[in-house]
C-alpha cells in the first residue's frame, strides 16, 4: 500500500490506518454495540495482511479494552505496526467519563497505556480532546516531557482548533492532528487543513465514512434498529431529517463505486484522501471481511467530474 511522509517525523504511514474505536466494545458510553474480541483480533490481522502499517486507538475506547485487544492481536504477529494512542479522557469505577490534562493524570495514563499495549514506547501519543481548554499548556508540556524521556516517539493532538494548536506549538512542535472529516463534516477545510499544510503537520482524519453512514451498508431500517448501546442511535445524522439526505448522498456515491469497481465506503474514504493536506484516513473495522471493502480506497482516484458532482450535491443539499 502507498505510504506518505508523516509530517516532519521519520514515519512513513499507509494512506489508511486501522481505527480501534469500535473494537473497544459496547460496555461504555460511546460504544458501538456488542463486539466479539475474536472478530476484533481477526480484523487487525487482516489489516496487517493487507499492508496497513498503523493502528490508532485510545485509552478511553472501551475504558482500556481497545488497547488490551490491540496488544492481544499483535502478540500473535511478528510484524509490528506503528501504534498511536491518546490521553486526556479518563473514567472512574462507575464508568463516568471526564477530561483531565493535569501532568499527574497524563503521566498515569501514559504508563497505563504502555502496560496495556505491552510496548516500551508509543509511536504517537495524542491529546484526545483539548479539554479543559485552560489546561492545554500543562498537558502538552507533559507530552513533550514524555517524548524527551523516550516513552513516546512523537506527540500530536486531536480535535484541536487553529488557536489551540498555536498555543501548543509555542511549547513543542506538533507532529500531527487528528480531526473528523467526511463529506458530511467539512468544517476543517476552511482554516484547519490550510494551517496544518503550512506548518507540515500530518493530518490523520477520523470517521471518513461518517461512522459507517457512508459505507453503503447503512439503511433506514438498520439505522432505526441500532442496539441500545450503540452511540450512533442518538446521533442526528442517523435520524430524520438528515438521514434521508445522507442516504441520497450514498446513492450518488454508489454510482461512482460501480464505475470504479469498488465499495461505496471506498469512494467516501478516497474523497477525504484527495485533499492535499490529508496524510491518511483512520478507518475502523469490526471483522476481517469489512477490511476488503475499505483498503481499496488507497487506489481509488476520483475524476474531476465526479468531485464536481459530489460538490454540487453537497451544495444543493446542505
Amino acid at each position: 500500500m502507498e505510504t506518505r511522509q508523516f509530517g516532519k517525523t521519520d514515519l512513513k504511514t499507509t494512506l489508511i490506518g486501522f481505527g480501534a474505536w469500535a473494537i473497544g466494545g459496547g460496555d461504555w458510553k460511546f460504544g458501538w454495540g456488542p463486539q466479539d474480541d475474536n472478530d476484533s483480533v481477526a480484523a487487525i490481522h487482516r489489516a496487517l495482511d493487507l499492508g496497513i502499517n498503523w493502528i490508532d486507538t485510545a485509552a478511553i475506547y472501551g475504558m482500556g479494552h481497545s488497547e488490551d485487544v490491540v496488544r492481544r492481536a499483535l502478540a500473535e504477529r511478528s510484524e509490528r505496526p506503528y501504534i498511536f494512542t491518546k490521553c486526556s479522557r479518563v473514567w472512574d469505577a462507575q464508568g463516568n467519563i471526564d477530561s483531565d490534562l493535569h501532568a499527574a493524570s497524563v503521566r498515569r495514563e501514559a504508563e497505563d497505556s504502555l502496560r496495556r499495549l505491552s510496548v516500551d514506547v508509543i509511536d504517537l501519543y495524542q491529546i484526545h480532546w483539548p479539554r479543559p481548554d485552560e489546561d492545554i499548556e500543562e498537558g502538552w508540556t507533559t507530552l513533550a516531557e514524555l517524548q524527551a524521556e523516550g516513552k513516546v516517539r512523537h506527540i500530536g493532538v486531536s480535535n484541536f482548533g487553529v488557536e489551540q494548536m498555536r498555543r501548543a506549538q509555542g511549547i513543542a512542535p506538533i507532529a500531527s492532528l487528528q480531526p473528523p472529516y467526511s463529506m458530511i463534516r467539512r468544517d476543517i477545510e476552511a482554516e484547519i487543513l490550510p494551517f496544518c499544510r503550512e506548518h507540515n503537520i500530518a493530518v490523520i482524519v477520523y470517521s471518513p465514512m461518517q461512522s459507517g453512514l457512508l459505507s453503503g451498508a447503512m439503511t433506514r431500517e438498520r439505522a432505526a434498529n441500532l442496539p441500545p448501546n450503540d452511540w450512533r442511535g442518538s446521533n442526528p445524522e442517523f435520524q430524520e431529517p438528515r438521514l434521508s439526505r445522507n442516504l441520497l448522498l450514498v446513492n450518488v456515491l454508489a454510482e461512482m463505486a460501480e464505475q470504479h469497481r469498488c465499495s461505496v465506503g471506498e469512494v467516501a474514504i478516497a474523497w477525504t484522501l484527495r485533499h492535499p493536506a490529508v496524510t491518511g484516513a483512520i478507518v475502523g473495522a469490526r471483522s476481517a471481511d469489512q477490511l476488503d471493502g475499505i483498503v481499496g480506497a488507497a487506489e481509488v482516484r476520483l475524476t474531476g467530474a465526479e468531485l464536481n458532482q459530489i460538490e454540487t450535491f453537497l451544495q444543493e443539499h446542505p
